[in-house]
């Protein structure tokens, strides 16, 4: 009886010993299997392309208020769904008037046929019906001299700006690849001018009766950026961007006393029925009760500008929101934290989706207490290099951590700097740990950001694989990490 008793403290004190020894080793074993899985599961089984290729080419544009938009936010939270998150659902906010495009074409008809690279500005009012006449060009005109010119505007295609003659030559400076400090933000960009600045031009036009106003985009080589105010009056003078060498033909043969003759036709309709625009949210449950109701946030904002597919900006860094989800689910990973997955509206706009949230789930001091971290993709293409660090300090050493085992995939540091113009800037604004990550700059800014080039080709499937892994993977760490990320100064 003795002995059995012996034998039996033997094995519980060698049990023990051995789940004191598996306590003590298990976090950096567990971290460094789940890393393995995590990236197994996101190289192996990515659907990452398929849903790259359905945002892109099967929806293509989501500009912020659009029927397209709508669509790819019912889709993306029914992805959430049928990965098996918890409570996928849109979360309405007021935007204002939609708008979509229905008909556009510019054509220069003398002194020969030549169609024009051009796109309507968003929320810009239709032409009516198709608009023919030879050009008046007022780009070099004062205010006075277009308005004594009242009885040519009537009706009339009118060039609004001077020729192009500064261009958009250069990407912003690439951070991540060396220790260097860096240079972030978003570049300031040559664009259109005119002598009478617009803001005085446009009501001039307006109230002489003016059919349609083009003016130049500054991108070289048929690449056209466009943007649109949401806030653009119903009646105003219809507003179209041409490319740049195309309006500079047209305004050397207005120079030369022979104003070409256009034809322009525009249908737009607004859309006044639903004036929300919507957010997808969903959730992976935390385990631990302690700490389930904290929030580990990973965003990326889904609208995009009208005139190409969204493509670098942004269904990459949606994609990466959505992929990092479903790797997650399927490894079944019970975070300690509650990891949420948002994909915002209005980012376009002024940040709007991720303001709305805000305002509505973080509108205390105890509320914007449970929020661990959030994290962001959004600017730039390719694969994902690392963080912008916002100056945490603090936080930048855990990060780095957490960015040695993906090195071999790509990602190369995190820089102190930080960023603007994204969403993770409100989080900023209020004190909270927000992080967007670094992406390639090339041909970004010169090509693709806000242009009617932003097409899939720019992205591999190997990239969007790597940055789905990278961010599945910095959002388990965060949500099983057991201190929340430090909060900046």
């Amino acid at each position: 009886m003795r002995r059995h008793l012996f034998s039996v403290t033997v094995v519980l004190l060698l049990v023990g010993v051995g789940l004191a020894f598996t306590q003590q080793r298990l976090p950096a074993e567990a971290a460094d299997d789940m890393v393995a899985r995590i990236r197994a599961e996101g190289l192996q089984r990515s659907r990452a392309m398929a849903m790259y290729r359905t945002l892109t080419d099967e929806i293509g544009a989501r500009l912020t208020g659009s029927p397209a938009h709508k669509r790819a936010a019912n889709w993306a939270r029914d992805r959430f769904a049928e990965f098996g998150l918890a409570n996928p659902h849109l979360e309405p906010y007021e935007f204002g008037r939609g708008w979509e495009l229905e008909q556009m074409s510019v054509a220069m008809t003398e002194p020969r046929y030549f169609p024009l690279i051009a796109y309507a500005e968003a929320w810009t009012p239709s032409t009516k019906g198709v608009i023919t006449g030879r050009a008046v060009y007022v780009g070099d005109k004062s205010a006075a001299q277009i308005q004594a010119m009242a009885g040519q505007l009537r009706g009339a295609i009118v060039l609004t700006s001077l020729p192009i003659a500064e261009w958009i030559e250069r990407d912003r400076p690439q951070p991540g690849l060396d220790d260097k400090p860096v240079a972030t933000g978003n570049p300031a960009l040559p664009g259109a001018r005119s002598t009478t600045p617009a803001n005085d031009l446009m009501p001039i036009l307006q109230r002489a009766g003016a059919a349609v106003a083009l003016r130049p985009s500054a991108y070289r080589d048929g690449t056209v950026g466009v943007l649109g105010n949401r806030n653009t009056a119903t009646d105003s003078v219809p507003s179209i961007i041409v490319a740049g060498e195309q309006y500079n033909i047209l305004t050397r043969l207005a120079a030369s006393g022979h104003p070409p003759a256009l034809r322009v036709e525009l249908r737009a309709r607004s859309i006044e029925d639903d004036r929300n625009s919507y957010n997808v949210i969903a959730d992976i449950p935390g385990g631990d009760p302690a700490l389930r109701d904290q929030i580990v946030l990973v965003g990326a904002h889904l609208d995009s500008w009208h005139t190409a597919s969204g493509a670098t900006d942004n269904a990459d860094g949606a994609v990466a929101v959505l992929e990092a989800a479903r790797i997650l689910e399927a490894l079944g990973t019970a975070p300690r934290r509650t990891i949420r997955v948002a994909l915002w509206s209005g980012e376009e706009q002024g940040l709007l989706g991720a303001r709305a949230y805000l305002m509505q789930h973080l509108n205390t001091p105890a509320a914007r207490d449970q929020l661990d971290v959030y994290i962001n993709d959004d600017p730039g293409s390719g694969k994902t290099l690392g963080f912008y660090m916002e100056g945490n300090q603090a936080a930048k050493a855990i990060f780095d951590r957490w960015l040695t085992p993906l090195k071999d995939l790509g990602a190369t540091r995190n820089v102190i700097e930080g960023i603007g113009a994204t969403d993770h800037v409100p989080f900023n604004e209020m004190g909270l740990p927000g992080f967007n990550v670094i992406k390639d700059f090339d041909a970004y800014d010169v090509r693709t950001r806000h242009t009617n080039a932003d097409f899939p080709e720019r992205m591999s499937d190997d990239e969007l694989r790597q940055s789905a892994i990278f961010m599945a993977t910095f959002a388990w760490q965060a949500a099983t990490a057991n201190e929340k990320i430090p909060r900046g100064k």
